[in-house]
C-alpha cells in the first residue's frame, strides 16, 4: 500500500509542478478543471447517480465551470486581454466587501457561496446522517455542480494571484489536518461527530487550529525577508484586517476546512463507501484529496474582499 501511494504521489506531482510553474494561466486552470470534473463523477456516484449520469456531472462540471468562468471575465485560458493585468493597474478603491485590486471575480460570489456553506455545513453535519439520503438525488447532483465550479473559480483566481497567495492557502489545509491528526492522536479525548467521523476530536480541531497560526507567524516573516512572486494569504489578512483579524480569520477557516471534511464522509458514510473512488491508488480520490479545499477557497477569497489597508 506505501509504495503505491508513494507512486501515486509522484506522478500526481511530476503533472502538478509544470502547471504550478508556468507563467501562463490556462495549464494550472485546465488541469484544476480536470481535476474537479473528476470529482464531480465521484460526487454522482455517491449520490445515486451512476453510469453515464456520474459521467454527464462529471462533463457538466467543465462545461459549466467554463462558462461561468467566461462570464465573470476569469478568463484562464488567455483568449481575451488580460484582465488581472488590467485590474492591478486600476486605482484602488478602498470599499469593504469589492475585491482586491488584481482580483476579477466579483466578491459577491464567495461572499454568497461562503454563507451557504456555513449554513449549510452547519444543517447538513447537525441533520445529514437523518435526512442526506432522503432528499431529492437530482438536488444532491446539483448542489455537488455547484460546489465544484465554485471551488475551481476560486482555484484559479488564488493561482492567478501567485504562487505564494495558492500555496499559503493549500498549506492551511494541509498543516490543519496533520495537527489535527497528531493532536488527536496525543490528546483526544471528545469526540468531534462520532456519527460521521468517530476518529475526529475536539482536541485534535484546536491543534490543527495552533498548528495553522504557527504556520502563518513563520510565513508572513518569509514574506517579509524573502522575495516572493505574491504576498500570501497571511499577509494579506493581517495588513488588511489587523493581527486580532487574522488570528479570528484563521480560526474560521479551519473550522471550515474541518466542515469539508465531515461533510464528504458523511456523504461517504451514507453511500456506504470507504472511498470517494480509487481513481488515485492508495490515496482514494479525487474527493478525498479536496473536501477540505471545498468551502476553504471561496471563504479566503470573501475575506480578501475585507482586507483594504
Amino acid at each position: 500500500m506505501l509504495k503505491q501511494r508513494v507512486i501515486t504521489a509522484l506522478i500526481l506531482m511530476a503533472i502538478l509542478l509544470p502547471s504550478l510553474a508556468a507563467q501562463a494561466l490556462w495549464p494550472f486552470a485546465a488541469l484544476g478543471l480536470l481535476f474537479v470534473s473528476a470529482a464531480g463523477w465521484e460526487w454522482a456516484r455517491l449520490n445515486g447517480w451512476p453510469g453515464l449520469r456520474a459521467v454527464a456531472l462529471g462533463a457538466g462540471v467543465a462545461v459549466l465551470g467554463y462558462v461561468v468562468a467566461e462570464a465573470v471575465h476569469l478568463d484562464p485560458w488567455g483568449l481575451s486581454s488580460a484582465p488581472h493585468a488590467e485590474s492591478a493597474a486600476a486605482a484602488h478603491v478602498h470599499v469593504p466587501g469589492q475585491a482586491l485590486a488584481g482580483f476579477v471575480v466579483p466578491a459577491a460570489v464567495w461572499w454568497v457561496s461562503g454563507a451557504l456553506w456555513a449554513l449549510g455545513g452547519a444543517l447538513a453535519l447537525r441533520w445529514g446522517t437523518r435526512y442526506w439520503k432522503q432528499s431529492p438525488t437530482v438536488l444532491r447532483a446539483l448542489l455537488g455542480l455547484g460546489i465544484l465550479v465554485v471551488a475551481w473559480l476560486a482555484l484559479t483566481e488564488s493561482k492567478a494571484q501567485g504562487l505564494n497567495f495558492l500555496l499559503s492557502i493549500f498549506c492551511l489545509v494541509w498543516a490543519a489536518d496533520i495537527g489535527a491528526y497528531f493532536g488527536g492522536r496525543a490528546f483526544g479525548r471528545r469526540k468531534l461527530a462520532i456519527s460521521i467521523s468517530p476518529g475526529k476530536s475536539w482536541e485534535g480541531v484546536w491543534s490543527g487550529m495552533l498548528s495553522v497560526l504557527l504556520l502563518a507567524v513563520a510565513w508572513i516573516a518569509v514574506d517579509r525577508h524573502w522575495s516572493v512572486d505574491s504576498p500570501s494569504m497571511y499577509s494579506h489578512l493581517l495588513s488588511g484586517l489587523g493581527p486580532v483579524g487574522l488570528v479570528l480569520s484563521i480560526v474560521f477557516l479551519v473550522g471550515m476546512s474541518v466542515v469539508g471534511d465531515l461533510f464528504e464522509s458523511l456523504i461517504k458514510r451514507q453511500a456506504g463507501a470507504k472511498d470517494s473512488s480509487q481513481l488515485l491508488p492508495g490515496h482514494g480520490g479525487v474527493l478525498d484529496r479536496i473536501d477540505a479545499l471545498l468551502p476553504v477557497l471561496p471563504l479566503v477569497l470573501a475575506l480578501m474582499s475585507l482586507c483594504h489597508g
